[in-house]
């Protein structure tokens, strides 16, 4: 077993695994300081991972992909951590965060809608302007003064992150479209997608906290819905919209 500590979302964990794996992956958030908290995984958490991603695969109807016990333990990892955070109004969310002026705009969407590819755009228009905070899974914290949203190891498989934190101003749901368009939506509109998006935990307290962090996410960031064609248009669009 290895253990290290890190620093990430503001709040120290120790992780204690068993493949080396885990700690590469989380080597830029390193940190001396003393743990607020601690996770281990174990072989059933490999195991569990595993059965997972299974399941899924089998209702997406795909041949059944095979993970390396390394891999599976960094999801596992991450897992028990985003578990962790919701004690300290802290949620793990599906999205890709790109911060401009160091202001953070989240582009949400379904599996598959162009989340990363969206984002890419910005950078692509606004140079170094834009900085990528995370490209898969940033956890929200949420307070009473806004919500700030951390970059994480888990930046999704080309690693697109950093290890800063910035106020979230908007959450944004893309959409196909065959033209740029974009238009504030209410939290009603835009609830079921942030519960889709929203790690949900099996614990019911853990649940129902989760969902009240959901209702204050939804009533602290403005949201959005972007319909775009994928067209560096659709960064400046987007951008003009929400800012």
């Amino acid at each position: 077993m290895i253990t290290r500590n890190y620093k990430i979302a503001n709040k120290v964990v120790e992780v204690t695994s068993i493949h080396a794996e885990v700690h590469k992956y989380c080597a830029d958030y390193l940190t001396d300081d003393q743990a607020d908290y601690s996770v281990t995984t174990t072989q059933a958490d490999i195991d569990f991972e595993r059965e997972k991603s299974a399941r899924e695969d089998e209702i997406e109807g795909i041949p059944i992909r095979h993970f390396s016990d390394s891999y599976l333990e960094e999801l596992a990892v991450y897992r028990k951590i985003a578990e962790q955070m919701i004690s300290y109004d802290t949620i793990l969310f599906h999205g890709s965060v790109v911060a401009v002026d160091d202001v953070g705009y989240l582009f949400t969407a379904k599996s598959g809608t162009g989340k990363s590819t969206h984002t890419r755009l910005w950078r692509e228009y606004f140079g170094d302007w834009a900085v990528m905070v995370n490209d898969d899974k940033p956890l929200l914290k949420i307070t009473d003064s806004g919500v700030i949203v951390y970059g994480t190891p888990y930046n999704g498989k080309h690693r697109l992150g950093s290890n800063i934190s910035v106020p979230l101003k908007a959450i944004c749901i893309l959409t196909r479209d065959t033209d740029n368009h974009i238009e504030p939506i209410t939290r009603n509109q835009a609830y079921t997608m942030l519960l889709q998006q929203v790690y949900r935990p099996a614990d019911m307290l853990k649940m129902a906290k989760t969902l009240e962090l959901v209702d204050r996410l939804a009533d602290s960031v403005k949201l959005y819905r972007l319909g775009c064609n994928m067209d560096i248009s659709a960064a400046k669009i987007a951008y003009e919209g929400m800012k």
